[in-house]
């Protein structure tokens, strides 16, 4: 802010940055026009940023997006603020609140096995406070939020129905099942295949596959395998082998968008040598 007037150091200049930016008179036009809802995807999309940054172990650009995800925090709060909602210091305080509350074991002299234990103490924790704010809905399944990816709320209606004792005892019936999701996804290809304009044939594909990706999913939480993680690193190797696939090819002067199937398959093992051999 060197050609501009001194802001205050730390959060405070944060704060007071935002709320030049919402000045309704020299703020900025983009940053007014937003509400909640045009913000939130790029809370989501920051977030996923700070996963990739701590996924590539890298710390100059984990700090970078802690501050960007820190900002959609601020401009949350200041529109609430402005709405006459709360403010960033409410939220400050209710969360400190809330891992006090929380923390027993640290805070108020309770004892806690191990994580494990603390896991289930936290859960009943957020059930009696769902209670205490009187909600109606006192399902085991209560409080999982639907805004989560999918995935990610798979695995945490997994979690809460594990809690009271509806899970699989072992990773073996999981794969039995995987199995038996993917001969019903085969057979409703089939179906598809033989009626392409039959509507219900595509519903209970589509029924199928989100069958297949939820028993998935099951299998990645009894392997304490974290799905997005996994994910993100199959969608990083194969970028980083298909990018290589596409340097080999133009090394051999031919674009690989004008090769077979079979010959960029071919290239396609190449990369994976070459990965395999450093």
């Amino acid at each position: 802010m060197a050609d501009g007037p001194a802001l205050p150091p730390g959060m405070a200049g944060l704060l007071a940055i935002m709320a030049r930016l919402r000045d309704p008179v020299g703020g900025c036009p983009w940053d007014l026009e937003q509400t909640f809802a045009t913000i939130a995807p790029y809370t989501v999309e920051e977030a996923y940023e700070v996963a990739d940054a701590i996924d590539r172990n890298d710390l100059p650009a984990l700090k970078d997006e802690l501050g960007d995800l820190l900002l959609q925090v601020v401009f949350h709060a200041r529109m609430a603020q402005e709405q006459g909602a709360f403010a960033f210091d409410d939220v400050v305080d209710a969360i400190s609140d809330k891992m006090v509350r929380r923390h027993p074991h640290v805070f108020a002299g309770a004892s806690v096995e191990d994580a494990e234990a603390q896991t289930v103490a936290w859960e009943e924790q957020k059930r009696r406070e769902r209670e205490a704010a009187g909600e109606a809905d006192t399902s085991a399944l209560a409080g999982v939020a639907r805004g989560l990816p999918e995935w990610q709320r798979a695995v945490k209606l997994q979690k809460r129905a594990a809690s009271v004792g509806f899970d699989w005892p072992s990773v073996t019936p999981v794969i039995a099942k995987l199995h038996e999701e993917i001969d019903e996804v085969r057979a409703e290809f089939d179906a598809v295949a033989a009626a392409p304009d039959d509507a219900a044939a595509r519903d209970r594909l589509e029924d199928e596959i989100g069958d297949l990706l939820f028993v998935a999913a099951n299998l990645a939480r009894h392997g304490q395998v974290d799905v997005g993680a996994a994910l993100r690193r199959a969608n990083l190797k194969f970028e980083r082998r298909f990018r290589a696939m596409e340097r080999l090819a133009t090394q051999d002067g031919t674009p690989l968008k004008t090769l077979s199937l079979d010959e960029q398959d071919a290239y396609w093992g190449r990369a994976k040598r070459e990965e395999r051999d450093g």
